[in-house]
C-alpha cells in the first residue's frame, strides 16, 4: 500500500512485508472480484446496447471488453505467481491494467453518446462502472487517484456536453465525488488495518529473535554446566586425593612427588578450564575489553616456542619455529591486544603438542600480500575429517575420537576464533585424517608501527628493579579466606609482612591505627567493595591517603577502570601469581616513593 502521508511508508519493515507490499497483495485479492462483477454487468449492457442506433459501435464495444478481459485475466495470473518482482513494477501494472477499463468506459461512454435514445441509459451505465472503477481501485492509493478519476471522465463529459443530460450529470458528479470520498475513507481504514498487521508481523519475529536467543543462552548455560561439572569433578578428586594423603586422613602415605605434580597439573587445568569459560562468555556478550598497541609477532612467537619445547620434548616431537626472511627484514608490528594474542597463538601451540603423539610441530610465521601477518602452527597429529574440523571450533563440543583421555572443555579453538576477529584478525585451520593438522592466526601488519624493544617489554613485565628494596607493611583487605591465605602465602614468599582486614570498613579502621606500606583490596567484597574503601582512603587525612593500592579483580577492563577512576595505582586480575603480585607490588611501591612515574597499569 502507497503511504501519501507519510514519505517512507513503502519502506519494507523489519519482520514483515511493507505497506505497499500489502495493498498490492490486497488489490491483486480484490481482482478475480472485478472480473466477475464486468461479467455479470456485461448482460445488462449488452441489453442496454441493443437499443442503440449504430450497432458498428457495439461490436467495437465487445471486442474491447473481449481484449480488456484476457489481458486482465493475464495480469492476474502473473501477479499471482510474481511476488518476488519489485515493487514498483506490480504497482505500474496494476495502474495500466485498470486504466484498461477505464478506457472501455470511456469507449462505453462514446459509443453511448451516439446512440440515440438509449444514450442516457447507456451513459448512467457508463458511470456505474467509473464508480466499480473507484471501488475496486482502493486498496491502492496511486491507482485510486488515477483510474478512478480517468474512468469517470468519459460519462461526465458526454453528459455535460448537451443541456438535455446536464441535470444527469450533475447527479453522476455527485455521485462520482460520493463514491471518491467513501474509497478514500476506505482505503484510510485499510492503511490503519495494514499498519497493524505490519507491527503484529514485527512484534512475531522479535518474539521468535527472543526466543531463539534464549534456546542458545540455555544451551550455552547447558554445555558450561556439563563441561564444568566433568572437568572440575576430575581435577578436584585427584587434588582432594592428594590432599588428603598430606593431610593424613584414612591412614594414607604421604604423597609423592610425581602424585604432588599430577595434582599441580589437575589444578593448573582447572583454572584454564574456568578462565576459557569466562573469556568466552565474555566475548560472546561483547563486554571483553582489548588493549590495542604494537607488539612484536616474531618475538611472542619464539617466547611460545621455547615455553611448550619441555613438553613437546619429552613426549618424542620435535618443536621447531620459522619465521620469513622477509618478515625479518621489514619493520613494522602488529596492532592488537598482545596478551590475547599470545593466549591465542599459545593455544594453537600447546593443542599441537597436546594431540601430536610423534613427530615435528612447526610454528610457521610469513608476511602475506594483503598486509596481513599469518602465525601458522602445523603438526603431524592425528587429523581431522572436515565434518570433525568444523566441530573443533563450536564452544563445548570436542572432537571425541582426538579427545578421549584429554583435559579440556572444547573452548580452545572457538575462543581463540572471537579474540582474533575482535582484533581485525582470524583463525582458520586445514586438516587431513592421518596427515596433520595446521591452523593460521592472521592479524592486520601495520608496516609504520614500532613495537616495544625486548628491554621495555622486560622492565613492564618485571617491573622497575630498585637496589635495596626493603620489607613492605602491606594490609590485605580479603573477605574469602583461601584467597586471603594466598596473598598472604605470596607476600611472604616475596619478603613482605601481611595483616588482613576482611572487610573495607575494617581496613580504614586499620589505616587509621597501623603504619602500612601498601594496601591490596579485593573488588569484590559485601557491603563495600574495592572502588569504596579506595575513594575513601583517598579521603583521609595525613600519609594514609596517599599509600599504594593494587585493586584485585576478577572482572574485565571495565572493572579495573572504575577502580582506578576510584584512586588505586594499579590492578592486578585473578588468579594471581607469584610473577604478578611481584610485578604489581614493586610498580605500585616504585610509583607511591615517587621514584618512576608510571600511568595507572593493568597488570594480567
Amino acid at each position: 500500500m502507497f503511504e501519501a502521508a507519510s514519505p517512507d511508508a513503502a519502506t519494507p519493515l523489519r519482520g514483515g512485508a511493507s505497506s505497499t507490499s500489502q495493498c498490492l497483495d490486497a488489490q491483486r485479492r480484490l481482482l478475480p472480484y472485478a472480473l466477475a462483477c464486468f461479467a455479470v454487468s456485461l448482460p445488462v449492457f449488452v441489453w442496454a446496447g441493443s437499443f442503440a442506433e449504430n450497432s458498428g459501435w457495439m461490436a467495437a464495444s465487445f471486442a474491447i471488453f473481449a481484449l480488456n478481459w484476457g489481458v486482465f485475466y493475464a495480469v492476474v495470473n502473473w501477479l499471482r505467481q510474481a511476488t518476488d518482482a519489485p515493487e514498483s513494477r506490480r504497482v505500474r501494472v496494476h495502474i495500466l491494467s485498470a486504466l484498461l477499463w477505464a478506457g472501455a468506459v470511456a469507449q462505453v461512454s462514446a459509443f453511448a453518446d451516439h446512440a440515440g435514445p438509449a444514450r442516457e441509459p447507456l451513459l448512467l451505465m457508463a458511470a456505474a462502472g467509473a464508480i466499480v472503477c473507484f471501488f475496486f481501485s482502493a486498496p491502492l492509493l496511486p491507482a485510486l487517484l488515477v483510474v478512478g478519476p480517468a474512468a469517470a471522465a468519459g460519462p461526465l463529459i458526454a453528459l455535460f456536453s448537451r443541456p438535455e443530460s446536464r441535470a444527469q450529470g450533475v447527479a453522476v458528479w455527485g455521485a462520482v465525488a460520493l463514491a471518491m470520498a467513501l474509497c478514500l475513507i476506505l482505503n484510510r481504514m485499510m492503511r490503519g488495518q495494514f499498519a497493524l498487521a505490519a507491527e503484529r508481523e514485527i512484534l512475531i519475529a522479535e518474539r521468535g529473535e527472543t526466543l531463539d536467543q534464549a534456546q542458545r543462552l540455555a544451551r550455552s548455560k547447558s554445555d558450561i554446566v556439563a563441561t564444568l561439572s566433568h572437568e572440575i569433578r576430575n581435577g578436584l578428586n585427584g587434588v582432594t586425593h592428594v590432599l588428603a594423603a598430606a593431610a593424613g586422613q584414612g591412614g594414607r602415605a604421604a604423597p609423592s612427588r610425581e602424585q604432588l605434580g599430577a595434582a599441580l597439573s589437575a589444578a593448573n587445568e582447572l583454572i584454564a578450564v574456568l578462565n576459557a569459560t569466562l573469556d568466552s562468555e565474555t566475548a560472546e556478550a561483547g563486554r571483553l575489553a582489548l588493549d590495542k598497541k604494537p607488539f612484536d609477532p616474531v618475538r611472542l612467537a619464539r617466547d611460545l616456542v621455547l615455553t611448550h619445547r619441555p613438553r613437546a620434548a619429552a613426549k618424542g616431537v620435535e618443536l621447531a619455529v620459522h619465521v620469513d626472511a622477509e618478515l625479518e627484514a621489514a619493520g613494522g608490528a602488529v596492532i592488537g591486544d598482545a596478551t590475547r594474542a599470545r593466549q591465542v597463538l599459545a593455544n594453537l601451540i600447546g593443542n599441537a603438542v597436546k594431540y601430536t603423539v610423534r613427530g615435528r610441530i612447526e610454528a610457521r610465521l610469513e608476511l602475506r600480500p594483503d598486509g596481513r601477518i599469518a602465525m601458522s602452527v602445523a603438526d603431524t597429529g592425528p587429523g581431522l575429517t572436515a565434518e570433525e574440523l568444523e566441530l573443533a571450533f563450536e564452544p563445548f563440543r570436542r572432537v571425541e575420537r582426538t579427545g578421549a583421555g584429554v583435559p579440556g572443555a572444547g573452548l580452545g579453538l572457538s575462543l581463540s576464533r572471537q579474540l582474533a576477529r575482535l582484533m581485525g584478525g582470524e583463525v582458520a585451520g586445514q586438516s587431513a585424517l592421518g596427515v596433520g593438522s595446521c591452523f593460521t592466526f592472521e592479524l592486520p601488519w601495520e608496516p609504520s608501527a614500532r613495537a616495544p624493544s625486548e628491554a621495555e617489554e622486560s622492565l613492564f613485565r618485571n617491573g622497575p628493579v630498585m637496589a635495596g628494596q626493603r620489607s613492605l607493611r602491606v594490609l590485605v583487605a580479603e573477605e574469602d579466606a583461601l584467597n586471603a591465605a594466598m596473598l598472604r602465602a605470596i607476600l611472604e614468599q616475596l619478603g613482605h609482612q601481611v595483616v588482613q582486614a576482611q572487610t573495607g570498613r575494617r581496613a580504614i579502621e586499620l589505616l587509621g591505627a597501623c603504619d602500612f606500606d601498601l594496601v591490596m583490596l579485593d573488588a569484590r567484597m559485601p557491603a563495600m567493595d574495592g572502588a569504596h574503601p579506595a575513594a575513601a582512603m583517598r579521603g583521609l587525612d595525613g600519609p594514609a591517603s596517599s599509600l599504594p593500592i593494587i585493586a584485585v579483580i576478577a572482572g574485565d577492563a571495565s572493572e579495573a577502570r572504575d577502580c582506578l577512576d576510584a584512586g588505586a595505582d594499579a590492578v592486578l586480575r585473578k588468579p594471581v601469581s607469584v610473577a604478578g603480585v611481584a610485578r604489581a607490588v614493586a610498580d605500585a611501591a616504585a610509583r607511591g616513593r615517587g621514584s618512576i612515574d608510571y600511568p595507572n597499569a593493568f597488570v594480567a
